[in-house]
């Protein structure tokens, strides 16, 4: 496909989530847990004209030693009944949902985003998470985990069997014709078939065909199984490249990978996360982030951290002395439990932060702050707007999930003063299109012409 003129920016909003990025102790940062932090939340998005709400979650609370440990919010309520309280006081903003599909069921999956789609009038979103994380199957029935090829087996017959599930109601099928007596079109309506490796299942779907026909579905897929996944699978994609060079690296990947499996790449959007940091000048902005970036990871938080590479207690080490002297033990049972494992090799990472440290002469603490940097953009609104239209233009991203080191006030800022110049330069919304569904703002096409474009692209 040509491109004709300038692309259109793509901008979403994470909820502060359960990280060390995430500072609940600032004076400025309110409850992570009531309604009303929330609501404020969404409805600045929406103020804003964002295209969608992005809500992670985690099935197991963090634990260092077999503790819960204090950096980290605990206790966020259920993603699902957040979202749909949500659709209630907003009325055009995407609602994506981080929901596991190594621990819930194709028919539970399909029916929840299925009538969140209808409640909002077609904006649910799924993001499509994996898990191999064992600690997290013990508060499961099955009680066990799959490993890394086997996780991403059963999501893509998840989501296969979820997608036929929602196809299992024609648009048309509620007739509802009083004076026939006729409600449903014909008798057969949400009868399903799935069998796979994963699945064994055959019924009837009991929600009716949604405003969108398939809700939205994202997937943040890194490895390359992950990124085959995410390109035959998605309409888009949560990266965390955030570095122009890393990030324009990912584009051109999954674009690639995209095509290979037969389908349009301007038809997936790529949307890193973004951290955010203002100032009426950049040298006020860079102050500025020092200081949040003091807080994010404060001396305690920077052991923390290098626990999950060392995979180790490294409470003895002074944070402002040099780098551990011991080396890591991926093989021993694992230290931090509840979040991501490290995905590549603990030696290789710690030669790498030993030789960062070296060359710059970072204690243990700098050179944590330095690789868990997650503002993206650090400066005056008229240059985190240039950097974003930069990335954009240049096929480094289609846009952004924005997030911020407080809740729920974080996102005012970006509203206030970074969208309004985006929206002068003509290269985002400045409304939102009447009666349009999540898919429709993001340009996607409609469920319905999946498999004729597939066919178009692989001709």
């Amino acid at each position: 496909m040509t491109r004709t003129g300038r692309k259109q920016i793509v901008l979403g909003a994470y909820f502060p989530g359960v990280n060390h990025d995430t500072v609940w102790s600032d004076p400025a940062s309110g409850s992570h847990i009531d309604w009303e932090s929330f609501e404020h939340w969404a409805r600045t998005a929406e103020r804003g004209k964002l295209d969608l709400l992005f809500l992670a979650e985690g099935l197991r609370l963090r634990t260092r030693g077999g503790e819960v440990f204090d950096q980290d919010v605990v206790g966020r309520p259920d993603t699902f009944t957040v979202l749909a309280a949500l659709a209630a006081v907003t009325g055009h903003i995407g609602l994506a949902g981080t929901i596991n599909s190594t621990f819930n069921e194709p028919y539970e999956l399909a029916r929840k985003f299925a009538t969140l789609d209808i409640l909002s009038g077609g904006r649910a979103a799924w993001n499509v998470l994996t898990s191999s994380d064992a600690p997290t199957g013990e508060n499961f029935r099955r009680g066990a985990y799959l490993g890394h090829h086997q996780r991403y087996e059963r999501a893509g017959e998840t989501l296969a069997a979820v997608r036929a599930l929602w196809d299992s109601w024609g648009s048309d099928a509620v007739v509802a014709d009083p004076a026939s007596g006729t409600f449903l079109r014909d008798g057969h309506v949400g009868d399903f078939a799935v069998a796979g490796n994963q699945f064994d299942i055959a019924g009837r779907f009991t929600t009716p065909h949604s405003p969108q026909g398939h809700p939205v579905v994202l997937q943040a897929g890194e490895s390359p199984a992950g990124r085959d996944f995410a390109a035959a699978s998605a309409d888009a994609i949560f990266s965390r490249y955030q570095k122009f060079d890393e990030a324009r690296a990912f584009y051109d990947d999954v674009k690639a990978r995209v095509r290979k499996a037969g389908r349009d790449p301007d038809e997936v959007r790529i949307l890193p996360s973004a951290g955010v940091v203002l100032g009426d000048t950049d040298a006020e902005a860079r102050e500025r982030h020092e200081h949040i970036h003091d807080r994010q990871v404060d001396p305690w938080t920077s052991i923390v951290l290098a626990e999950m590479v060392w995979n180790r207690d490294l409470s003895g080490y002074d944070p402002d002395g040099p780098l551990p002297d011991v080396e890591p033990t991926p093989e021993a049972p694992t230290w931090i439990e509840g979040r991501a494992p490290l995905t590549q090799d603990a030696h290789a990472t710690v030669a790498a932060w030993r030789e960062l440290a070296q060359a710059h002469g970072y204690s243990l603490r700098e050179t944590v702050k330095h690789v868990f940097d997650r503002a993206v953009f650090v400066g005056t609104p008229e240059h985190v707007a240039d950097e974003i239209d930069r990335y954009v233009q240049n096929d480094a991203s289609d846009g952004f999930i924005l997030g911020s080191h407080v809740s729920p006030s974080g996102l005012d800022e970006v509203v206030d003063r970074v969208v309004p110049i985006l929206q002068e330069r003509g290269v985002f919304r400045t409304d939102y299109t009447p009666g349009a569904t999540l898919r429709e703002n993001l340009g996607l096409a409609h469920p319905s012409r999946f498999g004729e474009r597939r066919a178009a692209v692989a001709s």
